[in-house]
């Protein structure tokens, strides 16, 4: 499905959008939407880009866990640029897709352990508005990862909620990044509208 781009598309031009494009094509095969967007506010790309690349060196939290929070977050939102560049992510990163392309459906879905499904719940309580994070979430996987980790998975449930909020916002939607993977994501369940 292509993009919206409630905020215009921008020309990646000049010396610094060839930059901005061939790093990208190196990195992903092509710009990411979301590099459109970003140059209109070139001080603003560079910022993200350091920040992301610094957030790229965190190591403390095993990348399952990492990818599993990240996506749960991006569907809590209603991401779909974000899940689509997620799945993306986890394939090149050899995760088990399985696992990553079941994300939308975890809580009937029989291939998580229990740690994976306190991640979920825990990604899920964090990018809900109002959050509903309660002290035995963060009890419970604080004895399983430790304090290091479960900062990390915290800080990175953050991270993904500035991402798919600021992408959902600008009208980002798939860009087609998870066609180069062998399995399609999972639908998400319906919901109701109450």
């Amino acid at each position: 499905m292509p993009s919206t781009f409630r905020i215009p598309k921008a020309d990646l031009t000049g010396l610094y959008g060839a930059v901005v494009r061939r790093v990208s094509k190196k990195m992903y095969g092509d710009v990411p939407d979301v590099g459109y967007v970003y140059f209109h506010h070139k001080p603003l790309l560079r910022a993200v880009m350091g920040f992301e690349t610094k957030v790229g060196r965190w190591k403390a939290l095993d990348p399952t866990y990492k990818s599993l929070a990240e996506m749960a977050a991006a569907s809590t939102i209603g991401c779909s640029w974000c899940l689509d560049f997620g799945y993306y992510l986890a394939h090149n990163n050899d995760l088990d897709l399985d696992k990553i392309r079941q994300v939308q459906v975890w809580r009937t879905s029989d291939v998580f352990d229990e740690t994976e499904r306190q991640v979920l719940e825990y990604a899920e309580a964090m990018s809900s508005t109002p959050l509903t994070v309660t002290d035995e979430m963060v009890a419970g996987l604080l004895a399983e990862l430790g304090t290091e980790a479960m900062v990390e998975l915290t800080q990175m449930i953050a991270v993904e909620n500035m991402r798919s909020r600021f992408n959902s916002a600008a009208g980002l939607q798939s860009q087609g990044y998870s066609d180069v993977c062998d399995l399609p994501l999972a639908p998400a369940p319906v919901r109701s509208q109450a």
